[in-house]
């Protein structure tokens, strides 16, 4: 059984400097056992006085959603997903990412300092800590752009307590072209007046962005290569090299890209920077999420797991949704 108990505790994440990520969350869920327990069993079907037995539970074969629309996205729109982690969080974080959202990507890449062969992830030889983001950063989207450029049309970077709906991310990028300098996210600009994506909210880049940022972008005259915030500096160098800020809220003006938890934007519980640094005005509550939202950042790995049993599993009995029509914005 899952209990939904919210406590929100500000300290610094390790994974990025911009003020989104001053306010990591505590534990938003806690599970009643094991999550494995929960996910696989059901202890409900017992009569009084009979002992506690897990029984197990199999109805795969009621989960036949009509899936034919986003298949045919998951072939013409291939995404790479890159996942920025560390050796430290490689099995309390990031293998969250890849047995929930990241199975969901065309291809799947952790990122980190070390490489892990098993797991596996890539050691891109740069020491840990948020000062040296920018330069693993540069690293991983070179890695990205040397030996998977031709295949995938998208390449997304994402934290590891980063969630991710791959089906619309797909759906927001069909109607774009990959051959154009543009990358999409959470939409900040800072008191410099420099415009950016939020890290933890992740962003996603076309492949013409992609090439600009590591042929151009590779040379320190042109970006900065060190330091620790690595999305600031990352708006920085594409301003330089002619990629372009999308606007990714959907036709009703909702967001799509969410740098906290679903709560703080169904509530509105924002901190104070976040009114400054947004571009688009911050609204909440559920008119102001897009149906089709795309990620959600602050995620912890009990988390996943309940926010993929509620995407992909839960159904109201007699509801059968239909799809929207919510691109156009630009």
């Amino acid at each position: 059984m899952v209990f939904l108990q919210p406590r929100y505790q500000i300290v610094k994440s390790s994974a990025s400097n911009t003020p989104d990520s001053f306010f990591e969350l505590g534990t938003m869920a806690k599970i009643s056992g094991r999550l494995s327990d929960f996910v696989k069993y059901d202890d409900t079907h017992r009569t009084s006085g009979q002992n506690a037995t897990n029984i197990p539970i199999d109805d795969s074969h009621i989960h036949h959603d009509n899936d034919i629309t986003a298949k045919d996205l998951e072939r013409r729109i291939r995404v790479l997903c890159w996942v920025m982690t560390s050796p430290l969080n490689l099995h309390k974080k990031a293998l969250h990412v890849k047995n929930t959202w990241g199975k969901r990507c065309n291809t799947l890449l952790f990122m980190s300092s070390v490489s892990n062969l098993t797991f596996p992830a890539i050691g891109l030889n740069v020491s840990e800590g948020r000062e040296h983001l920018t330069e693993k950063t540069i690293l991983a989207f070179k890695y990205v752009y040397e030996h998977y450029r031709d295949k995938a049309d998208w390449f997304m970077k994402a934290d590891d307590d980063t969630y991710v709906i791959l089906e619309n991310l797909r759906y927001f990028l069909k109607d774009y072209n990959t051959s154009d300098p543009v990358y999409f996210g959470k939409h900040f600009t800072n008191p410099a007046k420099q415009e950016y994506m939020s890290g933890g909210a992740g962003y996603v880049l076309s492949k013409e962005a992609l090439t600009r940022y590591v042929m151009k972008g590779n040379d320190s005259t042109v970006c900065k290569q060190h330091g620790p915030n690595e999305d600031v500096t990352m708006g920085e160098c594409m301003e330089k090299v002619g990629v372009k800020i999308g606007n990714s809220t959907d036709a009703l003006g909702r967001s799509r890209f969410h740098c906290f938890i679903p709560e703080y934007h169904l509530k509105g519980n924002y901190p104070k920077w976040y009114y400054s640094f947004s571009v688009n005005d911050p609204q909440k509550g559920t008119e102001s999420v897009s149906d089709y939202a795309i990620t959600f950042h602050y995620i912890s790995p009990e988390q996943m797991h309940v926010m993929d049993f509620f995407i992909y599993h839960l159904r109201p009995y007699g509801i059968y949704s239909g799809e929207q029509q919510l691109n156009g914005n630009r």
